[in-house]
């Protein structure tokens, strides 16, 4: 199912979402000044009856590949010239990563939250190294112990040596300007996409560096301290040990 989309203005939000299988009931309390736009991968029902007749939303159907960086990466593509002012991307159950997804998209459509470049959702900010030894190789949810290739991502991606870490927040999950977006070529994206298909768990790699398709890294290893790690919401096992901190102020 497909709805033309109004053309842009300086205030318009869509929200787009890379489902599998979740259940996207929560889509109902989306403000309805956003738009939204669901890639779907899975073989279920994607939404309810009313919340298909809701005005400015749109479903389209992707093969079940690439995880959320590719659905992400179509919409860039294949929107290019038609991006919204403010695009945000989420997964198909963006609370675990970022248990105020909600309230962040109400202080978006009333304008409290307006990022003028790029914005990470999400309530962890981590470090990794270029081959994911840091993290991914001991995830719980990675019992071969495979390594990325974050770093030959980068490199085929920028053209430049990779860096010694990433620092990121998180679950994949961020708001972008459209103006951010269209900084880069449309052919970035492309490529981007490409090798979202053609290296392994690339979407994990991806998730390491959103915030360098758009601009400067957001985070810097000085700012996570020599854990590598930085926590932005009350965690209860950790506010004894004051490893709580506030989130930052938002910056391009």
């Amino acid at each position: 199912m497909k709805r033309m989309m109004p053309l842009p203005t300086d205030d318009t939000v869509e929200l787009v979402v890379a489902r599998h299988t979740e259940d996207l009931r929560w889509l109902r309390r989306v403000p309805r000044t956003i738009s939204i736009t669901v890639y779907d991968k899975g073989a279920e029902p994607v939404l309810s009856d009313d919340l298909l007749a809701r005005e400015g939303l749109r479903v389209s159907f992707l093969p079940n590949v690439g995880r959320e960086a590719h659905s992400y990466l179509t919409h860039l593509v294949e929107n290019y010239d038609t991006l919204a002012y403010v695009t945000i991307f989420c997964q198909g159950h963006p609370f675990d990563h970022a248990p105020d997804f909600h309230e962040r998209l109400r202080a978006i459509a009333m304008g409290e939250e307006k990022p003028s470049s790029f914005l990470w959702y999400g309530f962890l900010d981590e470090t990794d190294d270029p081959c994911g030894k840091k993290l991914f190789v001991p995830w719980s949810k990675n019992p071969e112990r495979r390594e990325l290739s974050t770093g030959v991502l980068y490199e085929l991606l920028f053209g430049e040596p990779s860096p010694d870490v990433f620092c990121f927040r998180g679950g994949a999950q961020f708001a972008v300007s459209g103006e951010a977006v269209r900084r880069r070529p449309r052919e970035f994206y492309e490529k981007a996409k490409k090798l979202s298909l053609e290296i392994h768990d690339a979407a994990h790699s991806l998730e390491r560096m959103w915030d360098r398709f758009f601009g400067k890294p957001l985070i810097q290893p000085s700012e996570l301290g020599v854990e590598g790690v930085r926590y932005l919401k009350k965690i209860r096992r950790l506010e004894e040990g004051g490893s709580w901190k506030q989130p930052r102020a938002l910056k391009d």
